[in-house]
């Protein structure tokens, strides 16, 4: 079914996102309030004459009007708080909240912000004072003359002083005149950085980044930038001045970074983040944040857009921006000219008429209105910057060259415009430059500055038979000095498959080359060679040096581990071969075994030989074309709390647990002679692995309810639907390697394995194979994966054990120590537990529970209840940490808010609290004052679920605690506390486990009453 959109705004930026809203199949109206002349009457574009300044009526709007979608265009809005209050009232709405929007909305804020979060910036100072600030201008000991009003001042409010004395005139206007009015009651003093400006913009999902491509504005109203500054005459996109690796850089050093940063404190960012930046000499550095689409900039940049915009937006709100990102318009240029009225960007007319707009439609051009409106059915100029014409052509040269047909064509009186815009990138384009390798895209310095820091990591691989040193054209390996007296040479080649994808997008890369090794010497072990040294292969688009470093120095990790030495690589670093952020890896090992250790021994093995499995880690290196495809479908992102059973991590982490290197544990068993064979359980999983090492004539016959499968595999088979023989030849199910040994050496080999600290069972036995039947049979797979693990004695299966019950996904909000926090979390990792906590929320920071919680490895989150209006708006912010983390239970320990009636009845019968008295007596802050007060004798704890009425929720547990002559509030306190370490977590595993629960009438109802 087709949505009704709503557009915040009345400008060219608006405009545009209605347009571009607008070509959406999904949509099938877009209102635009206020509006202007162009959105009044286009086919599905119109306006709505409604304030938004009054979020509570605009709610009420939104919901008459079955509104689906709010997107703010300007920031004052933003940063007035509509998105929060929308949101709380139901209404989807796409930007930032108020508290994320102080990066624009706050100097300050956004500087130290940066400085806070190392994001590269100008130097600076603020001030509320205007002689400190001047005094300040004259001592500084770098050029302080860039002048900023902390607060939103409609794009306005920086002077760029060209001496001191400039500076200060300009802190006097902010200040004492009142300028820029409350804006500048703060000001930011500023470091002058010097070189090209771009902006840069992404959509981002509060986790994910997705770039968009880099523009420019021209801030000058006259040619040449002369004159005033003005809210932007004209822009370009892309700007060819940034290439692909700076933009990467500006990305992940800057961009990235913010979001992360935000995430971190407490105030996750969702909507379009727009930075300012310098290209200086040092790198690129933010000049300022906005927190929404640039205004001309967007009218340069949605026209690129090849990607539908309501669906990157809804991906976007649903925190699914990774699964997909939104794609450009290649080889195509977007330019934009603005025409303003005559006196701007002082006083101007309004009211003028203007013609012409057939005329440019007909030139195959973009005309975005802003200071228009609709007078006795003409379009009359209403603003300061009334136009924007628009032009998208394979080049910036024709695309100005369309745009200024346009400006001829549209026509009011006193209109002013530049016919320069894009002239420096234009310049840029025509140099006559001599061409350099590095041009071109291949940084030789950068690859020897790798070679540089790689070098003691592989030199530390060294063995004996390899002495590693990287630089020469090859690596020798002598086998005498390795030990070997009649060899023979093995040797495997692999990569890690689309493992890497998620790898990229997690942006975690020190794993990825223990997966590289292992899938190569794991290969060679199964023909009992002993890996000797290894050579990896990596080839990028554009070198990174960090991500290239962390990869290597993972594979040097793996080799040590593998006890092999890594000889020597390649680095191919091929322009337009992979996109940016991209790599590809192969590697290559060699290995060796003296003649008669050679595997497989197919003339011994014969039917009744036993199948003894070796644990995988998890995944390993295959499938993950499936996986990617699997998680896409789901609900989960990369982001997202693993699922229940995977442990305390994010399900990215969870898939890209490195594959087992079976090296070194599983050499010395193969050299007794006891075993037969080796099977890799590598791509084809347990049906096409096991196969390689048998004779023709046998097959295996194995029991899955013999070894433990990871938790991560029941997930896939559930989320994806996957079939039984799906599962079996994609996935090692848990069985990284299959030995094949005779029966009556099964126990010693098993022994012999487990004491290497490998995870073992005897899961199978040798069978005769008719001609044409299954090589493989795996009997029980899904019943296995639908139960806990078996148990096991001395590596086989004593029965299955019963089905798993769900485990209650559980958040604790917490004030300072989370007072009970450590006796939940040790409750609910006692085996059996019906619970397991996937958050702990603070509305501080810094607090003691919070390092409790880290050292658990549970996830935080810090949601400061001092950037919130209202109690409302705090609540939305929690709830929507809450559905993050999939929650199921949420427990109060020592939580010091008063949650608000909307957010109490959307959690009833789910969120538990308690109280340090036996209630209904001593209800409040203060229980144990007024138990001593009163008198009692005795007075304990309560559990209860939390009600609207404070402290008057059903109780689900309470415990006596004797008062004692001379009791003082501390000794009391002490002795309830160790009560409710006991009670509390026997109420959650109560509830966890269903055991009780409120029923529908409100009251306590337990499993043996239904």
């Amino acid at each position: 079914m087709a949505a009704r959109v709503l557009v915040i705004g009345n400008g060219g930026r608006e405009h545009t996102l209605a347009w571009k809203l607008a070509q959406s199949s999904h949509v099938k109206h877009v209102l635009v309030a206020p509006g202007n002349a162009g959105t009044a009457c286009s086919k599905k574009i119109s306006n709505a004459a409604i304030s938004i300044s009054d979020h509570s009526a605009l709610a009420k709007f939104c919901k008459d009007e079955e509104i689906e979608l709010v997107v703010v265009g300007p920031e004052a809005p933003l940063a007035a708080g509509i998105v929060g209050n929308l949101m709380a009232a139901g209404v989807r709405c796409f930007g930032p909240t108020a508290e994320a929007a102080q990066l624009e909305s706050s100097k300050r804020f956004a500087k130290e912000f940066m400085d806070r979060h190392g994001i590269p910036t100008a130097r600076w100072r603020a001030f509320t004072d205007p002689g400190e600030a001047c005094s300040f201008i004259r001592s500084a000991d770098f050029p302080a003359v860039v002048v900023k009003a902390s607060g939103l001042a409609a794009g306005k409010g920086v002077t760029v002083a060209s001496s001191r004395e400039e500076a200060c005139r300009a802190v006097q206007q902010t200040m004492q005149d009142k300028a820029f009015g409350a804006a500048g009651e703060t000001i930011v003093i500023e470091e002058l950085l010097e070189g090209e400006e771009v902006s840069c913009l992404c959509f981002t999902d509060g986790r994910t980044v997705a770039l968009m491509p880099p523009a420019q504005d021209h801030k000058r109203l006259l040619e040449g930038d002369r004159g005033p500054n003005t809210g932007g005459m004209g822009a370009y996109c892309p700007v060819p001045q940034v290439p692909k690796d700076l933009l990467l850089k500006i990305k992940n050093a800057i961009l990235q970074r913010t979001v992360d940063g935000m995430q971190q404190d407490g105030v996750p960012y969702t909507g379009v983040l727009y930075a300012g930046i310098m290209l200086t000499k040092d790198g690129p550095k933010v000049l300022e944040f906005n927190c929404r689409f640039g205004d001309p900039e967007c009218q340069v940049i949605l026209p690129l857009l090849k990607s539908d915009l309501y669906e990157v937006i809804q991906s976007a709100l649903d925190g699914l921006l990774c699964a997909s990102l939104p794609v450009w318009l290649e080889d195509r240029a977007a330019l934009t000219v603005v025409m303003a009225s005559q006196g701007y960007p002082g006083d101007y007319a309004k009211g003028v008429e203007i013609t012409g707009f057939a005329e440019a439609q007909a030139l195959g051009l973009e005309v975005f209105h802003a200071g228009t409106a609709l007078k006795d059915g003409k379009v009359v100029t209403n603003g300061g910057r009334v136009l924007a014409v628009t032009a998208i052509r394979e080049n910036l040269v024709g695309a100005l060259e369309e745009a200024q047909k346009g400006l001829a064509a549209l026509k009011f009186e006193g209109a002013v415009y530049r016919k320069d815009i894009g002239h420096g990138a234009i310049a840029f384009l025509q140099q006559r430059r001599g061409l350099t390798y590095k041009e071109s895209g291949v940084d030789i310095a950068a690859g020897n500055m790798l070679v540089k820091k790689i070098k003691p990591l592989a030199k530390a691989t060294s063995r004996p038979g390899c002495d590693v040193d990287l630089g020469g054209f090859a690596g020798l390996c002598d086998l005498r000095a390795a030990g070997f007296k009649d060899p023979l040479l093995a040797c495997g080649t692999d990569g890690v498959g689309t493992k890497l994808k998620i790898a990229q997008q997690c942006n975690k890369h020190d794993t990825i080359g223990q997966d590289l090794v292992a899938m190569c010497v794991n290969d060679i072990l199964a023909q009992g060679a002993e890996p000797l040294f290894f050579l990896d292969y990596f080839s990028c688009g554009k070198l990174d040096l960090g991500t290239a470093e962390a990869v290597v120095a993972g594979i040097a990790r793996a080799c040590v581990q593998a006890g092999c030495a890594l000889l020597g690589g390649e680095t191919a670093e091929m322009p337009g071969m992979y996109p940016p952020g991209e790599y590809d890896l192969a590697g290559f090992a060699v290995g060796a075994m003296e003649r008669d250790q050679q595997l497989p021994h197919l003339e011994r093995i014969a039917e009744g030989d036993v199948v003894v499995g070796v644990a995988s880690s998890g995944l390993h290196s295959n499938g993950f074309s499936l996986v990617r495809k699997v998680v896409a479908k789901s609900s989960l992102r990369y982001s997202s709390p693993a699922p229940d059973g995977c442990g305390n991590q994010t399900l990215g982490d969870l898939l890209l647990t490195p594959t087992k290197i079976y090296s070194q544990s599983l050499l010395p068993v193969l050299r007794s002679g006891h075993v037969k064979a080796v099977a890799h359980i590598t791509g084809g999983g347990l049906l096409e692995n096991i196969p390689r090492v048998l004779p023709r004539e046998l097959g295996v016959d194995l029991d899955a309810r013999t070894w433990r499968i990871p938790a991560v595999f029941s997930w896939l088979q559930q989320q994806g639907h996957l079939s039984e023989e799906e599962m079996a030849r994609t996935f090692n199910c848990g069985v990284g390697a299959a030995l094949v040994v005779p029966a009556d050496l099964a126990a010693r080999v098993l022994r012999d394995v487990q004491q290497r600290q490998e995870d073992a069972w005897v899961i199978g036995r040798v069978v005769a194979c008719p001609a044409g039947g299954p090589r493989v049979r795996v009997r029980h797979l899904m019943e296995a994966m639908r139960v806990d693990g078996p148990v096991l004695k001395n590596g086989a299966a004593d029965g299955p054990s019963p089905v798993q019950p769900k485990t209650a996904r559980v958040a604790v909000l917490i004030s300072g120590t989370g007072s009970n926090l450590q006796a939940l979390i040790d409750s609910t990792r006692e085996p059996g537990s019906a619970a397991r906590i996937v958050v702990v929320v603070s509305n501080k920071a810094a607090v003691a529970g919070l390092d409790r919680a880290a050292r658990a490895g549970i996830p935080t989150r810090v949601i400061n209840h001092k950037l919130y209006k209202s109690r409302e708006e705090f609540d939305t912010a929690v709830d929507q940490v809450l559905e993050e983390f999939s929650t199921d239970l949420v427990c109060l320990a020592g939580f010091m808010r008063i949650l608000s009636g909307p957010f109490v009845r959307k959690w009833n019968g789910k969120m538990l609290n308690i109280h340090p008295s036996l209630l209904p007596s001593f209800r409040g802050s203060n229980a144990h004052e007024q138990a001593l007060g009163a008198g009692v004798t005795v007075t304990g704890c309560t559990v209860h679920f939390v009600a609207e009425e404070v402290d008057a929720g059903q109780i689900i547990l309470q415990e006596a605690v004797p008062v004692k002559r001379g009791d003082t509030v501390a000794s009391l306190s002490e002795r309830v506390k160790l009560a409710e370490h006991r009670i509390f977590p026997a109420a959650l595993q109560l509830v966890a486990s269903g055991t009780v629960r409120l029923g529908e009438d409100g009251k306590l109802c337990y499993v043996q009453e239904d």
